[in-house]
């Protein structure tokens, strides 16, 4: 989560707003280490506000999952 917003140049705020997710469960969950937890409703928010910015998550492909930036997207932050 933390790297997507890296790349979208987004703040903990924009994505709580994208997503209509909290900004402290924003924060609680970004504290956390290995897969996102919370409810699976809350995850899907996040990974789809993330995605319709531009956000594609990359599968695990022997050096592990990741997150790009789609081509064309240059400046989305807020």
């Amino acid at each position: 989560m933390k790297a997507a917003r890296a790349l979208l140049g987004w703040s903990q705020t924009d994505l709580a707003n994208a997503s209509a997710i909290s900004e402290p469960t924003i924060k609680r969950l970004e504290s956390q280490d290995g897969e996102l937890g919370g409810r699976v409703d809350t995850a899907a928010a996040i990974r789809a506000a993330l995605e319709a910015a531009g956000i594609i998550f990359v599968d695990e492909n022997g050096e592990g999952p990741g997150v790009r930036l789609k081509k064309g997207i240059h400046d989305a932050g807020t």
